[in-house]
């Protein structure tokens, strides 16, 4: 998550208005019923509700796209404030157009590239107010929802502007297709997509001339009161049926490049460019920084107006070959279907029996999971680079974007490796060549082209160090090795020239520095995997040694980690709640000391030492889950999902409930872990507990649905859970088939009671990654009353730092 870009804070009020849930009691029908449902109804699609996490702080977005694809078109209802990072959210209830490109589930934004809008009437070419649905959308919910957003200044009828309100009840989606009825002009828009095209149709159900409006100025703002920072921006009308440009961003991802291609399917009478919002009256052509388009229809309604727009980060050109190749003619249906097609491919790599109520959480966290990272090349293999310059891809590679890694490290990417092993070598290689091509070196956050640099470490490294040591090949670990170990060893990149000196980042000298500190400790160790895989012992030694550096900002006495000073004297005042020493939400990302007391994910053994013994650490650990969950005033608002002070909206806790398999009371794990499954997920648009983070938090729920998860991926070792599903056939690659099964399991029955591994007894409560790569048959026996034994023995513990637990735990 990155809520803690400092741009964020100044909107909070404005931006987190106590949205309602108009969508809630429709989750279930959405996904699989009514007309848009079509060609997704036949196998395991249907499940997926592409509106999950469009209400609450979810973020994500509804619209039509296809697996990791670069165009994802979809609706936009607001531009500015934390709730609008994905262009959408259900409480909003009027649409300001179709815009090309969304971040999913993300807190920092950008993107909502070449908004299209249709419309009848006076061409209006400011969007308006922001809307919320009228009279009738508040009659589901009570008065005081309905004067809380109207007190908060929203107008209920966005009639100033192109804006136009939406039904409720016309807004349909299914993987791969949206739809909806925009009220005021009585107009039906449908969308779906390609990796690199969208396709629009419009149905103007009113007799008369119609326009579209093409908004080159539309996309996310910093503030309320600037527009979307904008350069060299281009439009061009070619002939009667085509519209070109692209644009320089400046917000998120500052200076990135888009450009497009537009096509429709029957002439326009004629168009005009704007630019300032000023006509300019024939010409074919404009320059600026704020350019819109309305290209005039005069019997708009004599047929449904096809619009094909492709996109491209390299030019034009590109565009239009991308536009042209996949999108040949104006068959919507046969694009639909094809869209449809590719998502059930993708999703049926996992099937699974379970109630209905798991499959529709389960495969709408499998979908979300598949929306990031995005491509980011042309069909031709050229792209933008890091550099921003165009490169050219070697034959049969592709350039991707959209990496949220400091949050997708954790699951996603172990997610990726056990069921699409096809794909990880194109994604992982793209990270070794954006490090290689960058000005800055190891990616953090790269989005089209640019570097944001949010959120802290380089856990690129982790998802390098991750693939090598799962042994995945067609990725070159050798060319990653000298620019990450610049990283490590000579870079001060963000506070690790202190790191060097001190072993630790002081909180008087360096922003959140406590998590810094553990988290390059965990770079570290993924590093020195690296080194070893490319022969570099020494660096290798060195690293897994410094990765011990956790325990500099461990204070023995209270047993937690806090910050320290320059000259190593623990800060005052301190508080287990707070986010700094001083009140100010400076020594912890995203986190407080409690949660960053677990963060370690590499040297467990060591670490409960210590607390005292593996007995005071599980203490520890329990009290963290049963502490009082207050938080201080200045807590992020994505620090969320409380149990105690674990905080299941936020990343740093994902594997924490995990530790007790070290301790060697898997039961706990189990108990946890399935409670957590429960109550943190719904097939609904409020049903995340936080971000959706670029496809993370449904990617631990998927993980944990089938009774796994990687507390430390580098280790190429799975931790058992509490499997919610009752079997699950996963395709691993090669014609291999992963079983996994949970025989009676259920409603309260979380716990394990043995554990078999093709047919043989599994006393421990891990197995490895190459095991389960093989394929094979992993059977659960679950049952309502802890099996304590279960995982107990040290030999039967995971492994850390490369160690059995056995005589390491006290």
């Amino acid at each position: 998550m990155v809520t803690r870009r400092r741009f964020l804070q100044g909107a909070m009020a404005l931006a987190l208005l106590d949205h309602v849930d108009p969508r809630a009691a429709l989750a279930a029908p959405l996904a699989g019923t009514g007309a848009a449902a079509g060609a997704a109804t036949a196998g395991v699609s249907r499940y997926a509700d592409v509106f999950v996490g469009t209400g609450g702080h979810g973020h994500t977005f509804p619209g039509a796209t296809v697996p990791w694809g670069m165009v994802q078109l979809s609706p936009d209802t607001h531009t500015h404030g934390w709730d609008a990072c994905s262009g959408y959210h259900q409480g909003d209830g009027s649409i300001m157009g179709f815009s090309h490109t969304h971040l999913s589930g993300t807190g920092g934004a950008d993107m909502l590239d070449v908004l299209v809008m249709p419309a009848q009437g006076d061409v209006l070419l400011d969007a308006g107010a922001r809307g919320l649905p009228d009279e009738l959308y508040y009659s589901r919910y009570d008065a005081a929802a309905r004067g809380k957003h109207l007190a908060a200044d929203v107008v209920a009828h966005p009639g100033n502007g192109y804006r136009s309100r939406f039904e409720q009840a016309s807004e349909q989606g299914v993987p791969g297709f949206y739809k909806v009825h925009l009220t005021d002009h009585d107009i039906l828009a449908e969308l779906t997509a390609t990796a690199r095209a969208g396709l629009h149709r419009y149905t103007f159900n009113k007799p008369g001339s119609g326009h579209l409006l093409v908004d080159l100025a539309h996309g996310y703002r910093d503030a309320v009161d600037k527009p979307c920072q904008v350069s060299d921006a281009e439009l061009k009308v070619v002939g009667h049926d085509t519209l070109v440009g692209g644009r320089r961003v400046h917000e998120w991802a500052n200076g990135r490049y888009i450009y497009f291609a537009m096509k429709v399917s029957r002439p326009f009478a004629r168009a005009e460019l704007y630019s300032d919002d000023k006509s300019l009256a024939a010409a074919n052509n404009a320059q600026g920084k704020s350019l819109k388009a309305a290209l005039h229809f005069d019997d708009a309604s004599k047929a449904p107006l096809l619009v094909k727009v492709g996109i491209s980060g390299v030019d034009i050109d590109g565009a239009l070959r991308n536009l042209e190749t996949e999108l040949p003619d104006w068959d919507f249906e046969r694009v639909r279907g094809a869209a449809a097609a590719d998502w059930e491919r993708e999703l049926s790599r996992i099937r699974i029996d379970a109630s209905d109520e798991v499959r529709r959480t389960f495969y709408s966290g499998l979908y979300h999971a598949m929306l990031a990272p995005t491509l980011f090349s042309d069909v031709d293999g050229r792209y933008r680079g890091m550099d921003l310059k165009v490169h050219t891809l070697p034959k049969g590679q592709s350039n991707y974007s959209t990496y949220s890694l400091w949050d997708t490290y954790r699951a996603l990417h172990p997610l990726y490796t056990l069921f699409l092993p096809d794909k990880v070598p194109d994604l992982v290689q793209g990270l070794v060549r954006q490090a290689n091509e960058s000005p800055h070196g190891p990616t953090v956050w790269p989005l089209q082209g640019v570097e944001t640099g949010t959120m802290i470490g380089y856990h690129s490294v982790v998802v390098i160090a991750e693939a090598q040591a799962k042994g995945f090949t067609g990725i070159d670990y050798a060319a990653a090795w000298p620019v990450y170990r610049d990283r490590a060893l000579s870079s001060d990149w963000l506070g690790l020239g202190w790191y060097r000196k001190l072993g630790y980042l002081p909180s008087d000298e360096e922003g959140e520095a406590v998590s810094k500190t553990l988290e390059y400790a965990y770079d570290d160790w993924a590093l020195s995997h690296l080194a070893a895989g490319v022969g570099e012992q020494a660096d290798a030694k060195s690293l897994r040694e410094r990765s011990r550096n956790y325990r500099h900002v461990f204070d023995r006495k209270l047993g937690f980690m806090r910050p320290r000073g320059a000259t190593g004297e623990w800060l005052e005042p301190f508080d287990p709640i707070e986010m700094g020493h001083s009140g100010q939400w400076r020594d912890y990302t995203e986190s407080n000391p409690w949660v960053a007391t677990f963060l370690n994910q590499h040297d467990l053994y060591q670490y409960m030492q210590m607390f005292g013994g593996n007995a005071a650490f599980e203490r520890k650990l329990d009290e963290l889950f049963t502490t009082a969950s207050t938080l201080p005033p200045n807590a992020p608002p994505d620090i969320a999902g409380m149990v105690g002070q674990y905080a299941h909206g936020n990343e740093p806790s994902h594997h924490i409930a995990y530790l007790f398999a070290y301790t060697g009371s898997h039961w706990k794990t189990q108990a946890h872990v399935r409670m957590l499954l429960e109550s943190m997920y719904r097939a609904a648009p409020d049903g995340l507990a936080g971000n959706e983070d670029c496809g993370q938090m449904s990617a631990w729920y998927v993980l944990g649905a089938l009774g796994l998860y990687a507390v430390d991926p580098v280790s190429a070792n799975w931790v058992f859970g509490s499997p919610l599903v009752d079997h699950a056939e996963i395709d691993v690659g090669g014609r291999q088939k992963l079983v996994v099964e949970a025989r009676g399991n259920g409603k309260g029955k979380p716990y394990i009671q043995s554990v078999t591994w093709n047919g043989k007894p599994w006393t421990k409560s891990w197995i490895t990654h190459a095991d389960l790569a093989k394929g094979g048959t992993l059977v659960f026996e679950m049952g309502g009353t802890p099996n304590k034994q279960f995982g107990t023995a040290p030999a039967d513990r995971p492994p850390s730092f490369g160690r059995p637990a056995a005589g390491s735990a006290a």
